[in-house]
């Protein structure tokens, strides 16, 4: 597994569009709203930002490279070439996911460090690194499930919007209007339960119990995402 995931750090820093989705294009948004926090802020809360620059790392960088990179590996035959090796599926797929996880995970800690530089700590830390987590294993299993949907990286640019915009969409709407009404459809929706935890972590005001809670509906996700996964995940292109 490790010698296919530092073959894939390779390939990422070779690969200016993933380069891209992966590295610039959530450190660009994520300074915009931290250098504009307080108009931010105004709008939701320290919370809603906190979330917004998560989800913009965890679906313009997590999501959309895993995507882009298992359909393209599927495309050249790499899954076919490494399937016929000892190794086993979940160590070809946790190989070639592994550098853009650990990527995302040390982008999202340098965010969060800098909005707290920046505007002051969040109320418990814990809790936040739960949400972030929990995301990242939600974006994974959503990006296998997309990827069974996606013939080429040039097709994963149409096939991950759909998530990539929603999610987002949900954290903006959970952040502003908060879960005080459709409180189920809220948190139901993914994204929507994670956002909720980052802005009791953030913020505080609810109770520990209370807050862990809403991390079974962004498992619940996963759980789906990787059954749906397994049924539609391809390890080499369709005939012509």
């Amino acid at each position: 597994m490790l010698s296919i995931a530092l073959s894939e750090l390779v390939q990422i820093f070779r690969n200016r569009l993933v380069l891209v989705t992966s590295l610039i294009m959530p450190a660009v948004s994520s300074a915009f709203f931290i250098y504009q926090h307080e108009v931010f802020a105004a709008l939701g809360s320290l919370g809603y930002i906190a979330a917004i620059v998560m989800f913009s790392a965890g679906a313009f960088g997590l999501y959309t490279t895993a995507v882009t990179t298992l359909a393209s590996r599927r495309q050249n035959l790499f899954l076919k070439r490494l399937r016929s090796t000892a190794a086993s599926d979940t160590a070809i797929l946790s190989g070639l996911l592994l550098p853009i996880t650990v990527i995302s995970l040390v982008q999202v800690a340098v965010i969060m460090t800098a909005l707290a530089v920046v505007t002051g700590e969040p109320d418990n830390v814990l809790l936040l690194a739960a949400a972030v987590v929990s995301m990242v294993i939600m974006m994974l299993g959503l990006g296998l499930a997309t990827a069974g949907l996606t013939n080429s990286p040039e097709h994963a640019q149409v096939t991950t919007l759909p998530i990539s915009l929603g999610t987002i969409a949900v954290a903006s709407w959970v952040g502003i209007a908060g879960t005080e009404e459709l409180t189920l459809l809220k948190r139901l929706l993914p994204g929507g339960s994670a956002t909720e935890l980052v802005l009791n972590a953030w913020n505080g005001g609810a109770s520990l119990a209370d807050s862990l809670i809403l991390l079974v509906p962004t498992l619940g996700w996963v759980i789906v995402a990787v059954a749906l996964a397994s049924r539609i995940f391809r390890w080499e292109p369709r005939p012509a």
